[in-house]
């Protein structure tokens, strides 16, 4: 099985931009995430912490990038994961968002309903992180 995860139209890698979305300061995970999705092959392009959502719009179009993930640990999720959908829709980019993090079983639905293409909690395996960003990125191809 080849560890090159690549998107289905183009046969290029995955690119994906990952971002601490507002002032949440908690960046252990998605540095674990960006490590796992690197060493599955993508192409990753970590912002780091205190990103706006027209840093990652702007930086996403740059890099002419597959999807968007998102590390939530601060309750924020509700309201910065619809305000990050909003941003793609203005800026006519159609690419998955993908959250991650500390996100209640109960709001899964209401982000899935608002455009979040995928919700991953704390600790989700590798293979699982992995699956969560190419099924995205196929679904949206």
């Amino acid at each position: 099985m080849s560890n090159q995860h690549t998107d289905t139209d183009t046969g290029a890698k995955v690119r994906i931009v990952l971002a601490k979305l507002g002032l949440d300061g908690h960046d252990r995970g998605i540095k674990i995430v960006a490590r796992i999705l690197r060493d599955a092959g993508m192409e990753v392009i970590y912002l780091g912490l205190r990103q706006t959502t027209d840093s990652i719009v702007a930086a996403a179009e740059e890099e002419d990038a597959d999807a968007i993930g998102l590390s939530m640990h601060n309750a924020g999720h509700l309201t910065l994961a619809p305000a990050m959908i909003e941003a793609l829709r203005t800026a006519d980019m159609d690419i998955p968002l993908i959250v991650g993090g500390i996100v209640p079983d109960m709001d899964v639905e209401t982000l899935t309903d608002a455009g979040v293409a995928a919700v991953l909690g704390p600790g989700a395996p590798a293979e699982e992180v992995v699956a969560a960003v190419t099924q995205a990125v196929a679904n949206s191809s």
